[in-house]
């Protein structure tokens, strides 16, 4: 049988890094992207980067409740 390759480390290293790329592009990126058609919403970023950062937070709860309880 089959293993799920993830573990919550990497998953929580994924979140972090999500959250942090998507911080970073909110806040550097202009409204237009490139283009004068198409704009992008600082705010919708902004909270998916704060909804990752959010989950980041919940698996590293999780992860200390697992070393406290052992």
């Amino acid at each position: 049988m089959m293993q799920f390759p993830l573990t919550l480390w990497d998953i929580s290293l994924l979140l972090a890094i999500t959250a942090i790329v998507l911080l970073i592009t909110s806040e550097m990126l202009s409204p237009y992207y490139g283009r004068i058609n198409i704009q992008m919403s600082r705010k919708r970023l902004r909270n998916s980067a704060l909804a990752f950062s959010a989950l980041f937070i919940a698996t590293v709860a999780i992860r200390i409740f697992g070393i406290i309880t052992k």
